[in-house]
């Protein structure tokens, strides 16, 4: 009984200083990691987005099909435009459900 109780203590001793080395190491990374994390997560945060507003993307793909060879100028203007509607659209849409 006495030889299992040390082997697992040895083991769980192993096992901590493994943890201490990996922790060590990964502190060593974490600095190179950080910007493209940052970036993946913004990345995240702009696809969940749009994904739960389907209505503004539909918009924003209507203004660039319709003006395919336009200036970039008209291209945001078109974009900004699309950005009011859909923002009028919701505020709208948010008035009328507190009626309900």
């Amino acid at each position: 009984m006495n030889d299992q109780i040390f082997t697992v203590m040895q083991r769980r001793s192993e096992l901590l200083a493994r943890i201490a080395m990996q922790r060590r190491q990964m502190a060593e990374i974490e600095p190179h990691l950080r910007a493209p994390l940052a970036l993946a997560d913004h990345g995240m945060a702009a696809m969940r987005f749009l994904r739960f507003h389907p209505l503004l993307v539909a918009g924003l793909i209507a203004v660039m099909l319709i003006r395919p060879r336009s200036s970039a100028a008209g291209l945001m203007w078109g974009v900004w435009r699309v950005w009011k509607g859909y923002r009028e659209f919701i505020s709208i849409s948010d008035k009328l459900s507190l009626l309900d």
